[in-house]
């Protein structure tokens, strides 16, 4: 019998992880159109017709009554500071562009927070990027000398911008603690899968954990699960998708371990998957096959392959 977790220090370092989600963002008809201007260094806004606001930069609907109904129209490249902030990634602002009702969030430059004020004028700052988007303003700065600018009737000329690519890197370090520290260190180390003992000692809890998930009493002692189990349910992956870690078509099975009560989720492989209906069903008998090179992750099993003298190949 092994003893508790909390007897053995755990050393392996936070797992870093990345979540990486690229979308395809749909703009709309306002944004879209305004994205599309700004390249040409063209400042949109949208004039609802119930209310009679102008809105800078255009939007699709009203921030005051929800209206639905306006007309594009040209905005200047000027107007006045109603508040500004410092942050990490430098000066933010409040700008009301001459003639729009609303505030206009956007970057502050050319200047330093000491010599910003409120109700200043400022004057666009444009960029020569091809394709930097709402950067294609790249912010504004604080300008005296900037005229008192209008509103003009839309010109016209403009193709909405219909899809925007856009990726997020979401990253994690996680802390093991000591009972996954544990049980990926054993992995790593010696090939062996641990889990901790059910509080009635009848079975064990795989992932480990500190407390049972249905009695929510205390686990009990360390023990070695076989590596060999039975699979109580599966799918066959046909599909792509971002973020595979293999090309389909492949299996995704839920397998109880002997001598665990709880499952384990990992894929099935090393077979016909010409027959992979066949072969791989509720019941089905595997057995863990490991990895050469190890890290210290349930990814240390490459994958679970068939027993009981089932097809290989």
């Amino acid at each position: 019998m092994l003893p508790r977790p909390d007897s053995f220090p755990v050393d392996l370092p936070p797992r870093h992880s990345v979540l990486s989600m690229p979308y395809t963002l749909t703009p709309g008809p306002a944004t879209g159109t305004t994205l599309a201007a700004l390249k040409q260094r063209r400042l949109l806004g949208s004039r609802f017709k119930t209310s009679g606001k102008v809105v800078v930069p255009a939007q699709d609907f009203c921030p005051d009554t929800g209206d639905s109904q306006f007309d594009f129209v040209e905005a200047p490249h000027t107007g006045v500071l109603n508040a500004f902030t410092e942050t990490a990634e430098g000066l933010l602002g409040l700008v009301r562009i001459d003639g729009s009702d609303v505030d206009m969030a956007h970057r502050l430059v050319d200047t330093s927070y000491a010599d910003l004020k409120v109700g200043q004028r400022v004057s666009a700052v444009w960029s020569d990027a091809p394709d930097a988007g709402y950067l294609s303003l790249s912010g504004f700065r604080p300008d005296a000398s900037a005229p008192l600018g209008k509103v003009e009737p839309y010109a016209g000329g403009v193709e909405a911008v219909k899809v925007v690519p856009y990726h997020l890197d979401l990253h994690y370090n996680h802390a093991y603690g000591p009972f996954f520290g544990r049980l990926f260190d054993e992995m790593r180390t010696s090939g062996r899968i641990l889990g901790v003992r059910m509080p009635d000692g009848d079975g064990a809890l795989l992932p480990p954990r500190e407390i049972d998930d249905i009695s929510h009493r205390p686990s009990g002692t360390w023990v070695e699960i076989k590596q060999t189990g039975t699979v109580l349910a599966m799918s066959i992956i046909y599909l792509e998708f971002v973020g595979q870690k293999q090309p389909p078509p492949y299996i995704y099975a839920e397998i109880l371990l002997d001598g665990a009560r709880t499952k384990l989720i990992h894929n099935v492989s090393g077979l016909d998957m010409s027959r992979a209906k066949e072969l791989v069903k509720p019941g089905t008998r595997v057995r863990a096959v490991w990895r050469v090179e190890r890290t210290g992750s349930l990814d240390d099993i490459s994958h679970f392959e068939l027993l009981d003298g089932e097809e290989q190949h």
